[in-house]
């Protein structure tokens, strides 16, 4: 029997994966089996325990640490990780495993795979975030990978240039338009009734830590939420963050400001199809994830995109960029809910695929391991000219 594993450590990342893992479940057999990976905050009570939302059938958790306070936790989640997920894929031997992004437990649970000779399948290569992290990690699992599914052309020449055989990457979209397209089913009185509120004018949040600007996390939460409270007829959904350094701090000054600034509403997670469906309904959706760039379109809503973390990600036209002061954030809603604006969304295009990457991604994955033809020792791809 052959073997693919998925593995998911964030609430996020399994949106994005689970349009691939039920195409995959479709695909199981005598011959062929998807193991389902579970790890990371989905398994932590301070991030919400959210594997309780995943509906499939979870074949491995595997607990790591999630403390993110400082740059010792994070390498100490690394190394941990590190030698769990090794121990897996010795024990497991899977013909292959996907893996998305460019979290930093997803970079040690590729050193795991190329250590034990484990082929990876990566999503969401190539994107650029200048801000954050992510970046070197996303292009280091680049290099580790073999097969390469991307979410858009500029992504797809990127992970080329990188070195990548174009024979291996395959630009099929965002998984995320497959969800927009299939799960934001819910209509706006009954997704605004199931976090507690009535029918109101809302906009969706979500503010995570960018990880390679030096500035105050304090000061730029602060500015968040006066740009909250200079907007009292708005309601702001905030769903908190993930667990990159800085983050834990960014939740705690979230739960304290609730107190005090009524229209703003703090949940630790919303799950893919209440989340989704919220978006859908809402006048505009600020902060810096990546959500916020890729889905918005799909919906031809507003995003504000505060700050440097999402600096290079290929935007759509109803993207509007600000810088995290305060004064900046509120000029740029103004602009959100003008006329003028909303009329520019209501015809703009998304740059992320159709809504049928899921479906393309897992039969390419399945063709590839069930022939049998993975060849690691891969060349260096030169560019022509």
């Amino acid at each position: 029997m052959k073997k693919i594993a998925v593995v998911t450590a964030t609430r996020a990342e399994y949106g994005l994966l689970s349009p691939v893992i039920k195409e995959l479940r479709e695909k199981e057999s005598d011959e062929f089996k998807l193991c389902l990976i579970v790890t990371g905050t989905h398994l932590s009570e301070q991030y919400g325990m959210t594997v309780d939302e995943i509906d499939d059938r979870i074949d491995h958790r595997i607990e790591i640490p999630v403390n993110s306070d400082s740059e010792r936790d994070i390498s100490v989640n690394q190394a941990i990780t590190l030698v769990k997920f090794t121990e897996i894929f010795l024990s497991e031997k899977f013909e292959a495993i996907i893996i998305l992004g460019d979290r930093y437990e997803s970079l040690a649970i590729a050193i795991a795979a190329g250590n034990t000779r484990t082929p990876i399948f990566h999503m969401c290569g190539g994107d650029t975030t200048e801000g954050a992290i992510d970046e070197w990690i996303r292009h280091s699992i680049t290099k580790m990978s073999y097969l390469h599914f991307v979410t858009n052309e500029i992504s797809r020449n990127r992970v080329i240039q990188l070195g990548e055989d174009p024979s291996r990457v395959f630009n099929y979209g965002s998984t995320s338009i497959d969800n927009v397209l299939a799960i934001a089913d819910m209509e706006r009185e009954e997704a605004l009734m199931s976090i507690g509120l009535s029918d109101c004018k809302y906009a969706l949040c979500t503010y995570h830590p960018v990880t390679l600007d030096s500035g105050s996390v304090d000061q730029k939460v602060s500015d968040f939420i006066s740009s909250i409270e200079a907007f009292p007829d708005i309601q702001f959904i905030v769903t908190k963050s993930n667990a990159d350094q800085g983050g834990s701090r960014i939740n705690e000054l979230l739960e304290e400001a609730k107190k005090e600034v009524p229209n703003l509403h703090v949940f630790t997670s919303l799950g893919t199809k209440r989340y989704l469906s919220l978006m859908k309904h809402a006048e505009f959706v600020l902060g810096n994830s990546s959500s916020g760039i890729i889905e918005t379109p799909a919906f031809r809503i507003p995003t504000v995109n505060i700050g440097d973390r999402q600096r290079g990600r290929l935007h759509a036209k109803n993207v509007i960029d600000c810088d995290d002061r305060s004064e900046s954030i509120i000029s740029a809603i103004n602009v959100a809910l003008s006329d003028e604006y909303i009329k520019i969304c209501s015809t703009v295009v998304s740059p992320y695929g159709s809504g049928d990457a899921g479906k393309k991604i897992a039969s390419k994955a399945y063709e590839i391991v069930m022939s049998g033809n993975i060849e690691l020792k891969k060349k260096f791809y030169d560019l022509k000219g």
